[in-house]
This record gives structure tokens, sequence and C-alpha cells, in this order.
């Protein structure tokens, strides 16, 4: 019954089409902005959520009902309801709605809906889709665009405040992050789809990695203009090669590889090449720096004449992972009107979305990052950004695996991964939607066990599986030493440990004074 790759809707649907429009998870970070987004173009909308947020407080202030508590009578006189994919079959509102027959849509058929009139750009890919989307909701704030955007996440705003992740525009252009765990991205139609990388995810739903990039390739050809890849990916590059040639000759490829060094992609198939030129963050900086050489095909609106541009561009986000997710959203901003200098002078003043090697504090000498990374891939970008933007430091990281399938699909790329950092202690695992029941004897023990023989030391002194997360915080709290710096790192709760670890810190360095 709930089935969220199913279309709702056309390419010509609006949303006075909906009706009324109850949302069941209305304070869900990717619900919210939907509702308001709605309610913002006239359509009768409310919610019902288990419990009060500010984002529910949000919603109210706007004249947006909201019920606590998820009940049958809830959507009585909906015409449409709206679900997201942590909604279960048997939810009571589901029943109700099923029952009396009113027409239930995917979260994503709103998104959907809301790009048909907007200009839409959406980022799709396996690691960096709420950073990069981030970055483009930035840049044309900036620019003045007011753009509407739905990123699957908060942004850090300046003095440590959060910036919630979706907004309600006035402008043309909608940003969103396309999520493709559930192949629901295969409804969006955007003007610009911009696609991260491809490595495999999601295999339980997708079944194997060449259905997973098949999803990507059919994406592509959604966009009815550009296509923005990043060509240092192989898996991408093997996703513009299964294109058809009328989609390929769309593609704009960015990528930190001098497009004659490309064997498996011929560059003349596509619109144009954007390159990541000497690329470097020196030590202690801060500051992760770049040259983008944006060809004439591109700035061509911006730029008199179409000249080619080269931009010198100052990141306060490490790694040169998101030097290409900045690649991605200049180019995408120029592609929208922005001018590329003024691109490169908003992106400067990013400061990463929530959760994105993020500083929670620091005591005794001790620095607490929190991130995100919950694939292999994105572990060992992480790691190196910490190597580079703290090299004399001992790297200690506690990591809470995300979903058991994952864990045991990945487990010998999440050992090698982890590997870069000095210490770490893996926890439980973060169930989300999966039940321990159907992955018997799939838990921490399962990475460090897959850690053998990495290192010259044996797993056990560098690599140990704690399962609860409050016992690894302080263990870790208690083994860190001045000018350390400890990452929680995870998808799931792992994130609350950073007060945890805090507080340890400060009280193991009250007990020594």
């Amino acid at each position: 019954m709930l089935d969220p790759t199913h279309a709702a809707f056309g390419t010509d649907a609006v949303p006075a089409d909906l009706g009324r429009t109850h949302f069941i998870g209305i304070g869900g970070a990717g619900m919210s902005v939907l509702a308001e987004m709605l309610h913002a173009q006239g359509v009768a909308v409310d919610g019902s959520d288990r419990e009060r947020s500010s984002k529910t407080d949000r919603l109210t202030a706007l004249g947006i009902p909201v019920e606590f508590g998820q009940r049958a009578d809830n959507v009585a006189g909906a015409e449409t309801v709206v679900y997201s994919s942590a909604i279960k079959p048997d939810n009571p509102e589901i029943v109700a709605a099923s029952a009396a027959g009113v027409r239930i849509v995917h979260r994503s058929d709103i998104l959907a809906l809301l790009m048909n009139g907007k200009r839409a750009v959406t980022v799709a890919g396996a690691h960096g889709k709420t950073t990069t989307s981030s970055m483009l909701a930035h840049i044309l704030v900036h620019a003045g665009v007011d753009p509407s955007y739905a990123i699957g996440g908060s942004i850090q705003g300046p003095d440590g405040t959060t910036l919630d992740g979706g907004h309600a525009g006035r402008g043309p252009v909608l940003v969103a992050e396309a999520d493709e765990s559930d192949g629901s991205f295969a409804k969006y139609h955007p003007t610009i789809a911009i696609i991260t990388n491809t490595e495999a995810d999601h295999l339980d739903h997708y079944g194997d990695e060449a259905h997973y990039q098949t999803a990507f390739v059919d994406h592509a050809g959604h966009a009815t203009d550009h296509v923005i890849i990043c060509a240092d990916d192989p898996d991408n590059r093997g996703v513009i090669a299964a294109m058809p040639d009328a989609v390929r000759s769309r593609v704009i490829a960015y990528g930190t590889t001098s497009a004659s060094d490309l064997a498996d992609l011929d560059v003349s198939s596509i619109a144009a090449y954007v390159r990541i030129a000497s690329e470097a963050e020196s030590a202690g900086s801060g500051s992760e720096r770049f040259t983008l050489e944006l060809p004439g095909a591109i700035t061509g609106a911006t730029v008199a004449g179409g000249a080619d541009v080269s931009l010198d561009v100052a990141l306060k986000v490490p790694g040169v992972h998101n030097a290409r997710n900045a690649a991605a959203a200049i180019t995408a901003a120029v592609l929208l009107g922005v001018a590329p200098d003024a691109a490169a002078q908003a992106i400067a003043g990013f400061l990463g979305a929530s959760r994105r090697f993020q500083v929670r504090g620091t005591v005794k000498q001790v620095t607490v990052v929190d991130d995100y990374a919950h694939h292999p891939t994105e572990i060992a970008a992480l790691l190196d950004a910490a190597r580079r933007r703290y090299p004399e430091s001992v790297i200690r990281v506690i990591f809470q695996p995300h979903l058991f399938s994952r864990t045991r699909f990945f487990a010998r790329e999440f050992a090698e991964a982890l590997a870069k950092a000095d210490d770490v202690i893996v926890t439980g695992v973060f169930p989300a939607r999966e039940k321990q029941e159907d992955f018997p004897g799939v838990g921490p023990e399962t990475i460090v066990d897959a850690a053998a023989g990495l290192k010259d030391q044996a797993a056990g002194t560098w690599i140990q599986a704690v399962g609860d997360m409050n016992l690894a915080a302080r263990m870790m709290a208690m083994r860190a030493h001045h000018g350390d710096v400890v990452f929680t790192v995870g998808a799931g709760d792992i994130t609350e440990m950073d007060q945890v670890l805090l507080a340890a810190l400060e009280a193991h360095r009250e007990s020594c004074e």
C-alpha cells in the first residue's frame, strides 16, 4: 500500500489539486518545510506528530494546525494524506485514510509537485547531498534570489546558531536534496540535476550495484536542462557512459583530474568540464583553497562574451570532498544566473551543514568534533580532512554504525576507513528501520573482527567494540590527552555523546587539578 516509488502526480499538477492536506509526522525535517510551502501557496494544511518541537511550534505560529498523537480521527476531512518512509502501513492514520479512500502520497510526491512551478535543482548521490544542497542554498540566499529549499539537515549559522534546512522562499528557484535510499527520487523532473557520486549504497533496497547506478542514469534523464556530475568518481563515469547520447550532451562534469587524464570519459561528448585546480589546505590555516576553472559554456549568461573564468575559492569546511561539493554548487548557481565572483564570495562564508565536521567544544585542549559520516567512503574523507586540519594531533573516533544491513555489507570497508584514525571505539548499531533479529550476529564486533591485520598492532589495541555509547564516550574522555581530537561519527544518535564527552573531560580535568 505504501510505495514511495509510485508517482502520484504528473508534471502538470499544481498544489491546488491537493485539497485539504494532512501530514503524518509533520514535525519531521523533511515534512515541515513541505507543509510550509503548501501553506504559503494557499493549500489548507494540517498535521500530526508524536510530540511538540521547535518545528511544530513554527508551523502552529504560521496558522497550521498540529495534533499531538497519531489517531484515526486526525485524517477526517482530509483529501490528501502525506507520509514519509518512517511511517509504517499499520499507522492508525494510514489505516483510516485507506479505509476512507483518501489519496495517500509519499513526501517525495509533494516535493515533485512543488518542483513543477519552479526552476528546480536536485542534489542526489551516496555522499555529500546535504552539504552540496546547503552550499547552493547559501549562495542563492546571498545573491538575493530567496530560494525555496528542502535539505535533509540543518545548517551551521554564525555564533553556534543552527539554521533550519527548509525554507519557503518567494523566488523562482527550489533546491532539494534528492534521497535515493528508497527509490523515490525517480519522480523528480528538475531543471538541473546534481549527482555527487554513485558508489553503491542502500543495497537493501536496490539489491546490487548495477540496479543502484541504473537508478541514477534514469534520474539524470529526467533533468530538463543540465546534469552536473563529479567525474572524479569512477562509478559516476560509468553512469555517464550509460546515459543516452541526448542526456550525455547536457552533462557538465567537474573534478580535480585534468580532462585529458580521464581515459574512460569522452569529454567531447559532454557539454562542459569544470576543473578543480591547486586544491590544498595549509596546516593550521582553517581554510580549504582551490581554483575553479569555469568554461564559457557555463558562464555565458553571467559574464560578458561568455569568457572562461578562473575563480579563487576559499572554504571554511575542510577536505577535497568539500572542494568537489563547492564546485557543484557554484556551477549550478552560475547556471541559474549568479555571477561567478558573487558565488565564490558567498560560499566563503559557508560554515557547513550541521553535523558535518562540526566542532562542539574544547576542554583541556581536547577538541570534540561531530560528523554525520556513515558510509566507509565518507569516513575515509572525514579522517583525511582531519589529518590535514589537525596534522599534529592524535585522532580518536567513536563510531556508531547505521543500519545492520550496511554494517554487514561493508564491514571490511568500514574497518579500512577507520584505520585512518589512531584510536577507535565502535558502539552498538543504530537500527533505524531495521531489527536486530533480522540480522543475527551483526553488531559492533562485526567491524572490529574485519579490522584484523589492517595495522601492525592487533585490532584490539586500536579498535574495540563497546555496545553502550555512553560508556564508550566516558572511556574515550579518560584516555584523551592535550591536543587530541575526538570525533563522534555516525547518522544516528551518537551526536548526543558530544555533551557526554565534554562533561566527562571537564570532570576529569577538575579531578586532576
